[in-house]
């Protein structure tokens, strides 16, 4: 059973790497990634507890970037002490801090006051980001629920106008993930809301700036959204991949690693993994070589 999308403490998860692992191994997950948000901070630990397991593993990240919309860029492969991914993702947790700052402020204009220190619990003292900012506004009552607090409070228009970072495009993040030898694949793509044809021309646009492929397995694809995405990366020419996006029963109750949603992911395939491992072995060949800034 394979899923490749998987989050830790290390970014927005619930639980640490080692931990992740562990319960990817205990539900039956032969084929493993750790994708944190813009950091590889979990990669070690989690490569070392998929040795102590037996599970594959591949290294990966999930960066966050700005489009026309917001599009998530999984990088597979990378070298975590890359130079350049890791100056990357410290510009990420420089941002990431000033935002928690007018997080604050923010909040308490909207009536649902929160500290720092408060967010801080949630993640062990980490920079924090939006899911740690939404388990605070739960555990004190502003919310009813995760969904519930980014549907109120961190999705709205007034938090994006005023509130959110600045990402960068999706031409950079496929350009630090090459140099880091790694291989780029377009998360979730049901969450961009484009028609087949905008998608279609959206996977025409990365390509020529090196995306490799397209997950077309998720938690929260329709079977004929699976469908679709499978036809476009043939068409494309594209590998595909397969995620969950779990990050733990306090941030999304409803995923579970391998299966996702009510077991409806349970993808058992050793062509992706061989596929992925085909494209990994040639991007750290030519790694560098096309990847530019």
């Amino acid at each position: 059973m394979i899923d490749l999308h998987m989050h830790t403490s290390c970014s927005d998860g619930q639980f640490m790497p080692e931990e992740t692992i562990r319960m990817a191994w205990e539900a039956g997950v032969t084929t493993a990634a750790v994708t944190d948000h813009d950091t590889t901070a979990g990669v070690a630990a989690a490569e070392k507890a998929a040795k102590h397991y037996g599970l594959q593993l591949f290294s990966g990240i999930e960066i966050s970037t700005q489009g026309a919309a917001e599009l998530h860029m999984l990088g597979y492969g990378i070298d975590p002490d890359d130079p350049k991914l890791l100056a990357f993702c410290r510009d990420f947790q420089v941002q990431r801090k000033a935002r928690a700052v007018r997080m604050v402020a923010y909040l308490e204009q909207c009536g649902a006051p929160v500290t720092l220190e408060e967010v801080r619990q949630c993640n062990d003292g980490r920079c924090s980001g939006r899911p740690h900012f939404a388990r605070t506004l739960v555990e004190k009552g502003f919310a009813d629920s995760v969904q519930d607090a980014f549907a109120r409070y961190l999705t709205t228009p007034e938090f994006y106008a005023h509130v959110e970072r600045q990402k960068p495009l999706p031409e950079n993040a496929i350009a630090v993930i090459r140099h880091a030898g790694g291989v780029a694949v377009l998360a979730h793509p049901y969450l961009l809301y484009l028609e087949q044809s905008q998608l279609d021309a959206l996977l025409t646009k990365l390509q020529a700036s090196g995306l490799q492929g397209i997950e077309a397995y998720y938690s929260r694809h329709t079977p004929a959204q699976t469908q679709c995405y499978l036809r476009l990366a043939k068409q494309h020419g594209l590998i595909v991949t397969c995620g969950s996006d779990f990050h733990g029963p306090a941030v999304k109750p409803d995923i579970a690693i391998g299966t996702g949603i009510c077991g409806n992911l349970c993808v058992e395939s050793r062509e992706i993994p061989e596929a992925l491992s085909k494209k990994i072995a040639i991007a750290r060949k030519t790694r560098g070589e096309t990847a530019k800034f």
